[in-house]
């Protein structure tokens, strides 16, 4: 099983795909909790030059509180990343697969939520 949802949106610049990334998430009801820029990082901490390279951890308050409702612990899997770097002929999207990720937690239903996320997210990228 995958455990990403992918998309390579072919011959785009990185920041055309980063802002049409963000605009797809809003449109479904998730929020950006973290950025974190691999490709800044990894220069400023090891002098090492890389393709852009984001992490995006979105969320969706609603779907959030209903998981957490169902497995309070879930909290150490969330938020949903959604990665965004460039290769070559463009930029890859890939979001987490919510039913992959959680197949080690023993409840059915939480397993349906992650179903509904990963529809969600699958939305998203193929909105991009």
């Amino acid at each position: 099983m995958d455990y990403t949802i992918n998309r390579l949106i072919a011959g785009a610049e990185f920041d055309i795909v980063d802002a049409r990334t963000r605009a797809a998430l809003t449109d479904m009801g998730f929020g950006i909790l973290t950025e974190i820029d691999v490709k800044a990082t990894l220069k400023k901490k090891l002098d090492i030059d890389m393709p852009s390279y984001r992490i995006l951890g979105a969320c969706n308050p609603k779907m959030a509180h209903q998981a957490i409702g169902l497995e309070p612990r879930l909290g150490a899997m969330l938020p949903c990343n959604v990665i965004l770097r460039e290769i070559e002929g463009g930029v890859e999207v890939s979001a987490i697969d919510p039913v992959a990720s959680m197949q080690a937690i023993d409840n059915p239903a939480l397993h349906s939520v992650a179903g509904q996320v990963r529809d969600l997210l699958a939305d998203v990228v193929a909105a991009i």
